[in-house]
């Protein structure tokens, strides 16, 4: 096989982690927090995904030794990205479904566009504009419905994963400025290990149950396996790999798949229910993300926005 196959069948292996595994997350997650305290539950998984991603640096020989500053950016972006954006996320599934969750924070680059509207002044653009308020309708018709709203605790899950998209969206912002280690591999691991350590710290804090490995049930333990090989560790590295190998836009697609992929998942393993509403806002919601992500400028709409 030669190096222009070899790399094309490495973005297409990438490109599936990242579509595939990354949608089949929330599935994973929902099965193990049924059983399973959040904090505790995500602080193991990013521990021991971080050792791994340690060991597999240090066989692969590469420099693990990091700045002052750059521990303490690691641990910022961790606590932003894992500690509180995942962790928190891993929390509000005791509360909704695993597909509304997904389909919730697909809006995620609705947020980080008026993020950097808000705290760094940048205009937005027509095109994102619209699909700002394609978002913002969508997120309406998908928290409104009756059916999710009059169920215990589900306004307060809805609330958590959008306090999740903040901070997932502060931290994109952050990371883009912050001073980090060099190696993306390295950089993970560091994130992923600071992380653990403040979700376990937060589960010890706020009284969570721990119980040993041997007790708990097979689709636990094989939710947590999951977690930690693929969706910590191979689908983060292809993550990253593909925005050094393909344009962005492409990369961003994920946010397209994913949603679709937690749905089918959510409604084939553990029964969750579509409805039709729901069907209409995430048509809604992904198509307000499209035109967020597009580059592609909307002439018409431009003039109208520039006569104003």
């Amino acid at each position: 096989m030669n190096t222009s196959k070899k790399n094309k069948f490495l973005v297409i292996l990438a490109f599936f982690a990242i579509y595939v595994i990354w949608g089949s997350t929330y599935l994973l997650n929902k099965i193990a927090v049924t059983e399973l305290p959040a904090f505790m539950l995500s602080g193991i998984r990013f521990f021991i995904a971080g050792c791994l991603i340690f060991l597999i640096a240090r066989i692969w020989k590469l420099p693990l030794r990091i700045s002052k500053k750059q521990f303490k950016n690691t641990a910022i972006a961790g606590f932003l990205f894992l500690t509180y954006g995942n962790g928190m996320a891993v929390f509000a599934l005791n509360y909704v479904d695993s597909s509304f969750a997904a389909l919730e924070i697909s809006a995620q680059p609705l947020v980080v566009l008026l993020l950097m509207r808000f705290l760094q002044g940048k205009k937005i653009q027509p095109m994102s504009l619209m699909g700002v308020g394609l978002g913002i309708i969508g997120i309406y018709l998908l928290t409104s419905q009756k059916e999710l709203i009059t169920q215990e605790g589900a306004v307060l899950g809805m609330a958590l994963l959008f306090s999740c998209m903040l901070s997932w969206g502060y931290g994109s912002l952050f990371v883009g400025k912050a001073d980090l280690p060099p190696n993306y591999f390295v950089n993970t691991g560091y994130q992923m290990l600071t992380a653990s350590f403040m979700l376990i710290l937060t589960s010890l804090v706020t009284g969570e149950s721990w119980s040993s490995p041997t007790t708990w049930s097979e689709p636990t333990l094989w939710s947590i396996l999951l977690l930690i090989i693929f969706g910590s560790i191979i689908a983060f590295t292809s993550f990253n790999y593909l925005l050094r190998t393909v344009s962005p836009e492409k990369v961003a697609t994920s946010t397209y798949v994913n949603p679709i992929i937690a749905v089918l998942l959510g409604w084939y393993f553990l029964n969750e229910v579509i409805t039709a509403q729901t069907i209409i806002a995430a048509i809604v919601l992904l198509t307000g993300v499209y035109f967020i992500n597009t580059k592609k400028k909307l002439t018409l709409f431009s003039r109208f926005i520039s006569k104003k």
